[in-house]
């Protein structure tokens, strides 16, 4: 029987190959879905709502985001009909991977465990998550975004593909669900646990020595650092860096940007962590700030040359999470030239 070192090892180099896949991705199969979900999605909105789903495809429109509840654009699934819904539906669907979907949907219901926590929860709404399309799917370079509290998700199709799927922001408040909730989530229930639980256990895995680098705040921060920005440059390096780990803590760093990128539909995944790939291993750094203990203040971020990803619990029980591409938000990297024609005749389609 092989030792429980060869054993660590062996899932370590496992869950690297798995984790970067070799090849292009290719997400036509998921583009056409989108595409064809999207379609319905408009031909099922009545004309005096046209103006509120259909956006122009602009870096300004794109890039106007949050993660709190405010007034955005799009039609929320309140003021659709039965036909929209289903269609709104599809099109989340075609973009997320089985898993995925189903962390969103815990996300969404989330609100109805604020309703019953909160002495304002009255104003938590499961229904007040709005879908936004950019340019129009029937021609050219397209884009779509579902929006809510504490959930912002972004995709950009061009050319038949998907050309990214970034910004992605989950939320999740309370990250445990603390008692049972009438309808909706139950006592224990954790929207972003998977994420939590493997950046625990890379924190676990390193040396004392080295563990003591990667913790470089002793506070949090208040929130994830970068806000909803419009775009980012890469932050300060902090923490330590990939190849200061042994093999098992870089498995264990990649499940992580794993669990982010599984988020999204299968091919989908892949493209991202191809860009991961990409931008070097040896780029990647993971800083840990403030507690190392459960349920304690914390925060954690991973970045590497392209890409960050970061999770905030300041508060203890109520989690921020994002990951952002440097030059691949909303396709900047891929639809530049489109983008600076658009940004000067900003055009809305009915």
């Amino acid at each position: 029987m092989p030792s429980m070192q060869a054993l660590v090892r062996a899932l370590a180099a496992t869950a690297i190959c798995v984790a970067l896949p070799a090849g292009a991705a290719d997400t036509s199969r998921a583009a056409q879905a989108m595409t064809t979900a999207a379609r319905a999605l408009a031909e099922a909105t009545p004309q005096a709502q046209r103006v509120q789903l259909l956006q122009p495809l602009t870096l300004e429109a794109r890039s106007d985001w949050h993660y709190t509840p405010r007034s955005r654009g799009g039609i929320a699934l309140k003021d659709m009909g039965a036909a929209q819904r289903q269609a709104s539906q599809r099109l989340l669907a075609a973009a997320l991977s089985e898993p995925g979907l189903v962390k969103v949907r815990a996300v969404i219901a989330l609100e109805i465990a604020l309703r019953e926590i909160e002495t304002f929860g009255f104003s938590r709404d499961p229904e007040n998550y709005a879908f936004a399309i950019f340019g129009s799917p029937d021609a050219g370079p397209w884009g779509w975004r579902i929006e809510g509290h504490h959930l912002s998700l972004h995709f950009t199709l061009a050319s038949g593909q998907v050309a990214s799927s970034l910004p992605q922001f989950l939320g999740a408040n309370p990250a445990t669900v603390p008692r049972d909730v009438r309808n909706g989530p139950r006592k224990g229930q954790r929207a972003l646990g998977d994420e939590e639980d493997r950046a625990y256990a890379l924190l676990a895995a390193l040396s004392a020595p080295l563990r003591q680098r990667a913790v470089f705040s002793a506070q949090p921060f208040g929130d994830i650092v970068t806000r909803n920005a419009d775009q980012l440059s890469p932050l300060e390096p902090a923490g330590i860096a990939f190849g200061e780990m042994d093999t098992a803590a870089q498995a264990l760093l990649l499940r992580i940007v794993e669990a982010f990128a599984s988020v999204a539909e299968p091919s989908i995944a892949q493209q991202r962590l191809e860009r991961v790939r990409a931008g070097g291993l040896a780029t990647l750094r993971f800083g840990w700030a403030g507690s190392q203990e459960r349920g304690q203040p914390h925060y954690w971020r991973i970045q590497g040359a392209g890409f960050l990803i970061e999770w905030d619990n300041s508060g203890g029980n109520h989690v921020h999470s994002v990951w952002r591409d440097f030059a691949g938000d909303w396709g900047r990297d891929v639809l530049g030239d489109h983008y600076r024609r658009a940004r000067g005749t900003p055009h809305r389609h009915n």
